[in-house]
């Protein structure tokens, strides 16, 4: 198995989901401890729920919404596409 193939197994797959919510909720709890003020977690906590968004948008959104035809394979290929859009290609 080369490293960057597709993962073989479900299991494998809800692993590295499982590892990606526990380094983010552990990434989580040391910034916040280091914060000075309860006012910098709540920006914290906006800018991440904003990007969350923004992910969710680009991909789901704009593949069901606005563009059922255009898959996209990533955040690269949403600004192609809407850079695209936007000059009127």
């Amino acid at each position: 198995m080369r490293l960057f193939d597709d993962l073989p197994s479900a299991g494998l797959i809800w692993f590295k989901g499982g590892l990606f919510a526990f380094l983010g909720v552990l990434s989580g709890i040391v910034l916040i401890t280091r914060l000075s003020q309860w006012w910098d977690a709540l920006i914290l906590a906006i800018c991440i729920w904003s990007f969350c968004r923004a992910y969710y948008f680009a991909f789901y959104v704009v593949e069901h919404w606005i563009d059922e035809d255009f898959k996209f394979s990533g955040l690269s290929a949403f600004a192609t596409y809407w850079w695209n859009k936007r000059r009127g290609r």
